[in-house]
């Protein structure tokens, strides 16, 4: 219950949170009969826990008012929020030093040690929390790897390219890098066959067909494009319509 309660707070990211959403993320549509009373002897022990762990500080975290509760934590103090904040700094800035980019990128990736909230199920903020964390981890490997093809590191991304996408076997984005870093790397067959099982996959799942976009990557490796070499690919993307 602590650990719900707890992992609720963050994902609130400083905003209030009612009653009945705690209730929610605590005992679903099955709340006890008395069960504020519940919730407030749960919130009880968790400022107790707070005080032990934190006793010369002046203003509390977790604070009550008439419609909820709102838990105070600053991004540099959770590692999901320093991650998404180191993130927004790199997409922010300008794109002058790839190396800078990609070290930033692979030391707040590094900070992922496991699932979200230890793989704490909760309510439904918590799991909309969960997606939205992971769908930002999926896309800071892809804005990594995009920048690795950049500096030429096509090889050295190839086993994690093929794992992230193992994982994620419908996402486009990560076939068309890790085609590129395969044919880059001297594979054009295997670099064909990852587009053909995910156009198999497509199909028999969703009845479409890879978008076309990814298609003409998939010509490109066929016609042997000079294109698919260049180190920046985003900006073959403007004039060719091709995309990393």
């Amino acid at each position: 219950m602590k650990q719900t309660l707890v992992a609720a707070f963050i994902a609130a990211n400083n905003d209030l949170i009612t009653v009945d959403a705690l209730a929610e993320e605590l005992w679903g549509t099955t709340p006890p009969l008395k069960m504020e009373n519940a919730l407030q002897a749960q919130i009880s022990r968790i400022r107790r826990v707070l005080t032990a762990m934190e006793p010369d500080r002046r203003e509390p975290r977790l604070v009550t008012s008439v419609s909820g509760y709102r838990f105070s934590v600053a991004w540099t103090e959770v590692d999901a929020m320093s991650f998404l904040h180191t993130v927004d700094v790199i997409r922010s800035r300008p794109r002058v030093d790839p190396y800078r980019d990609i070290a930033d990128l692979r030391s707040a990736l590094s900070l992922w040690r496991g699932p979200v909230f230890g793989g704490l199920t909760g309510g439904p903020l918590c799991r909309t929390t969960v997606a939205r964390y992971d769908e930002a981890r999926t896309t800071a490997h892809e804005l990594l790897f995009d920048l690795e093809l950049r500096v030429g590191n096509h090889a050295r991304i190839v086993p994690e390219l093929t794992e992230l996408f193992a994982q994620n076997p419908m996402r486009e984005q990560l076939c068309s890098l890790l085609m590129v870093a395969l044919y880059r790397s001297g594979r054009q067959i295997e670099a064909l066959e990852v587009y053909r099982e995910l156009r198999k996959r497509i199909a028999e799942e969703l009845g479409i067909e890879p978008s076309p976009i990814l298609r003409r990557f998939e010509k490109a490796i066929l016609d042997h494009d000079p294109l698919l070499l260049y180190e920046d690919l985003a900006d073959t993307a403007d004039e060719q319509r091709y995309a990393s």
